[in-house]
């Protein structure tokens, strides 16, 4: 395995391409760029436990490697993304609540607005299963994590 670089896969289940920054083994940026890179790999651990993601294995991303480098409200925000199970949605509100935030302090939400939309390892720190606050995955590809984590 090779322990860092770029690596990039098209995933036709969400019609668009999973760029994965990684750094000593870990996943440390999640992008969805429109075509893979010339510099990118396509082979790695990491986007074969995407794939088994996405083909129906709720838990393949749970188990991954990731490097999570931000600030500390932000991290315990983007770790309780974690306690939403597949197939599940939240609101901001409870997020925050997850968190150990105060849902009705406007500066709480805003933390948990900025978590999300800041997230630098959407579909493992799933923030698509936040329904009312937009995180760093495309709409589109959110829409699609979630039809498939319904489906599942």
């Amino acid at each position: 395995m090779t322990t860092a670089g770029i690596f990039a896969r098209r995933f036709d289940a969400i019609d668009t391409v999973v760029q994965l920054g990684v750094a000593s083994g870990r996943a440390i940026n999640v992008s969805f760029p429109e075509d893979i890179p010339e510099d990118a790999e396509t082979d790695h651990e990491l986007l074969d436990a995407v794939e088994a993601f996405l083909d129906g294995d709720p838990t393949a991303v749970n188990e991954a490697e990731i490097g999570l480098t931000v600030p500390t409200d932000q991290r315990a925000v983007l770790e309780a993304l974690d306690s939403v199970s597949p197939g599940s949605t939240v609101t901001v509100s409870r997020l925050a609540r997850i968190a150990g935030l105060d849902p009705s302090d406007e500066g709480d939400i805003a933390t948990v607005r900025d978590a999300l939309r800041n997230n630098p390892l959407p579909i493992f720190l799933p923030d698509h299963r936040v329904r009312d606050g937009q995180g760093a995955t495309p709409p589109q590809v959110a829409a699609a994590l979630r039809r498939l984590e319904n489906d599942s």
